[in-house]
């Protein structure tokens, strides 16, 4: 049974920044080979960045998404527009001079990736907010991708009480760039790339200093971690950072594009259904694993029938969004 929300809350999530297209170049190992040039094979653009991973995962899972961004009014903004509107997302852009953003993606054999992002907005564009609060006033979460013309948000966020999320990439724990979004929002999600080690104290760093009530670090091959604020209060009477181990692919690995943001995806999916935090990380996770199976960024995305099978839910919930 499909849940009975408020008339106003017409979208489940509202993913704010973020689009863009990815070149992936497949190499033999991520490191600069001898000489000054080598073989590779085709290369391909693809409609990629993090906003569109989110944006299309929640919508490939039936929940009802909006995505809002800048596009530039280039060959690579139409290619964005018209996957778009193949997978028939709802998305609504303002036209940024400084053209559609790119990345070029360096992915191994083992499917391990290595990206160069030309963020190429300016510092000081922003979204206005005459365009997106109509939005927000409409969403039931809102995500937003670190990219910085989305920042002005958070106020309202704020005072409509709506909840948030964003996705921290390698942040190394110090940035301010990154600790902004941190601290602003109720979920955060971040690589373990460039924390390892000190992974416990900027995870306890995010929940003492800022609004979050989760934290989920996402490690690859090797699970994911995760801390929320009652288990951190907690933390002299036992409670403490939780490891899960990562879920078996259903086919072997070769892109892991786009990992990360099916993650979050499915998380959101299983969060909004008023799942626990347990059930919502092994959604991430099989959702995370899913998206290595497919070659190239955002290209293979886990069902909800997929994801309710690969988590042991009851297939009642295979579809549109169902709530608790």
């Amino acid at each position: 049974m499909v849940a009975d929300h408020d008339v106003l809350d017409e979208y489940d999530v509202l993913v704010v920044g973020g689009a863009g297209v990815d070149t992936i170049v497949r190499v033999d190992a991520l490191r600069v080979p001898e000489g000054d040039s080598v073989g590779v094979p085709p290369v391909h653009d693809y409609l990629g960045h993090t906003g569109s991973g989110v944006a299309l995962s929640c919508h490939a899972l039936g929940l009802r998404v909006k995505f809002l961004d800048f596009l530039g009014d280039d060959a690579q903004g139409r290619l964005v527009l018209d996957e778009f509107a193949r997978a028939g997302l709802d998305f609504s852009h303002l036209v940024s001079p400084a053209g559609t953003p790119r990345g070029v993606n360096l992915v191994d054999p083992q499917g391990r990736r290595f990206s160069f992002y030309d963020g190429r907005h300016p510092a000081e564009l922003r979204l206005p907010r005459s365009f997106y609060l109509p939005y927000l006033e409409r969403a039931r979460h809102v995500h937003l991708s670190i990219v910085n013309h989305n920042r002005d948000l958070y106020p309202d966020i704020e005072s409509l009480g709506r909840p948030s999320s964003t996705d921290l990439h390698d942040w190394d724990g110090h940035n301010p760039y990154h600790r902004f979004y941190a601290l602003a929002s109720d979920l955060v999600f971040l690589s373990d790339a460039a924390v390892r080690e000190r992974r416990e104290e900027v995870m306890r760093g995010i929940l003492s200093e800022g609004r979050a009530e989760v934290v989920v670090v996402m490690a690859g091959a090797d699970g994911c971690y995760l801390l929320t604020r009652d288990e951190h209060r907690a933390a002299g009477r036992g409670g403490g950072v939780r490891h899960f181990p990562a879920v078996r692919p259903p086919r072997p690995v070769v892109d892991s594009n786009g990992a990360g943001d099916a993650f979050v995806s499915g998380f959101l999916h299983a969060r909004l259904a008023g799942r626990r935090v347990e059930e919502c990380v092994r959604a991430g996770l099989a959702a995370g694993a899913h998206a290595c199976t497919g070659v190239g960024t955002h290209t293979a995305f886990i069902t909800a029938g997929e994801l309710a099978e690969r988590c042991g839910w009851e297939s009642r919930e295979n579809g549109h969004f169902v709530g608790q």
